[in-house]
């Protein structure tokens, strides 16, 4: 998966979080018509059928929300899953799915690129504590490093 689509992916879950989820394929399509939007995000030069299986995967991942909330809430001291913030869990999520769901991605490119994420959308602090988090995680999952 390309940094492109791994964004929008990204930007899917992390609209996930403001919605509850009765309203949140609604809020969903609704995104997908904003043009305005969509050029931001750069996400126009995705074709319609590429958006569907992005859409997917990012539905895929919230289907698994809560087996990732507790896989990451094991390897964390002080800041559990409802502490963290929105753009940081939702890039932790989605790099941890990768590591665990996505074998044609390297575990090492889910980490790095999850940091590139964290550099772009979270907080001065966010590209070090997803990559400790995900570093734990990694261990937890048996990747030798």
């Amino acid at each position: 998966m390309n940094r492109q689509k791994r964004k929008f992916v990204f930007e899917e879950l992390f609209m996930c979080e403001f919605y509850p989820q009765n309203e949140l394929e609604e809020q969903l399509l609704s995104l997908s018509k904003n043009e305005d939007l969509l050029s931001e995000m750069h996400s126009q030069e995705l074709g319609e059928e590429i958006r569907q299986v992005l859409r997917q995967r990012a539905a895929d991942i919230m289907a698994l929300k809560e087996e990732l909330d507790d896989q990451i809430n094991q390897v964390v001291t002080g800041w559990k899953t409802h502490r963290m913030g929105r753009a940081e869990l939702a890039i932790i999520r989605l790099a941890l799915y990768e590591m665990k769901y996505d074998e044609s991605i390297p575990y090492r490119v889910a980490i790095n690129e999850a940091v590139d994420l964290a550099k772009l959308y979270g907080g001065d602090d966010a590209p070090g504590f997803v990559n400790a988090v995900l570093g734990k995680l990694a261990d937890a999952l048996g990747y030798d490093r």
